[in-house]
């Protein structure tokens, strides 16, 4: 009779957190369908609209419509980059802290699984849905951000476009998820938890990002000679030229599968210590 329990395990994660998994399903559809309707219909409408502009004279407001083509290009980035916040807090407060405070955690221990593999089960389904969708997102909007540059800056550099343009964006939704289950493991509170994941993922983020520049070597910057618009300045005469974008990238990414897997192993340890 145990085994068909511990089989059921996945289903039985998936049934109680079903409407998270649905909300992050629509999310990250809906970032993706917003990010092809810009390309795909708003971007031409740019264009006829500048278009008209050029043929009129005087002041025309349609000459600045590539602004909101921008503006939303970057919303989109921004909230899939910053939604490691909202995975840091469910995961604290929701998936791990809520069964670990009520009890239910206990319960299920009692039912022939182990607490090794009830973690196991509660982890493995986020992490699936959070690849998943970073490998919807990511090509998709590597695609919407380079289909249209006339429309758009050159600045590779803002902390969101540089995380959504390559693998860190799905990396801090991992980090997020063995934070957020390292703390509520830790505190087996919640509210703690959650305030407790959300923080240190912020503070990490933070740090990244003060520090992303340190990430890779510079290049020196020649005397009398004008870099272009699309490479990264930085105050000592040195720079980043665009092609230092994936190793930058790589490099914060494997950073954050580290703490991750460290978080990881941590929550593991300290569930065996506390249920032996």
């Amino acid at each position: 009779m145990k085994a068909p329990e511990v089989r059921g395990l996945p289903r039985t994660v998936l049934r109680l957190h079903r409407t998270a998994g649905i909300v992050w399903v629509a999310f990250v559809l809906g970032s993706v369908g917003c990010l092809v309707w810009l390309n795909m219909v708003t971007a031409d409408s740019v264009r006829a609209a500048r278009a008209g502009c050029d043929r009129a004279e005087g002041f025309c407001p349609d000459r600045f419509a590539g602004h909101e083509y921008m503006s939303l290009m970057g919303w989109v980035s921004t909230l899939v980059y910053y939604s490691f916040w909202a995975v840091a807090a469910w995961a604290g407060g929701a998936l791990i802290g809520r069964e670990l405070e009520t009890g239910t955690a206990r319960l299920a221990w009692t039912q022939g699984v182990s607490p090794a593999r009830w973690l196991t089960a509660k982890l493995a389904l986020p992490a699936l849905l959070i690849v998943l969708g970073g490998a919807a997102f990511v090509p998709v909007y590597r695609w919407a951000w380079s289909a249209n540059r006339d429309l758009m800056g050159d600045d590779w550099t803002f902390a969101d476009v540089f995380a959504a343009r390559g693998p860190a964006v799905v990396a801090y939704g991992l980090c997020a998820l063995a934070v957020g289950a390292l703390a509520a493991i830790l505190l087996r509170r919640s509210l703690p938890a959650l305030g407790v994941a959300v923080a240190a993922m912020v503070l990490l983020n933070r740090y990244l990002e003060r520090h992303r520049e340190e990430l890779w070597p510079t290049v020196s910057s020649p005397a009398r000679f004008e870099l272009s618009d699309d490479v990264w300045h930085r105050k000592d005469g040195t720079y980043h030229p665009p092609s230092h974008f994936w190793p930058m990238n790589l490099v914060e990414t494997g950073i954050l599968l580290a703490v991750a897997a460290t978080a990881t192993t941590a929550a593991f340890w300290l569930l065996r210590r506390r249920t032996v």
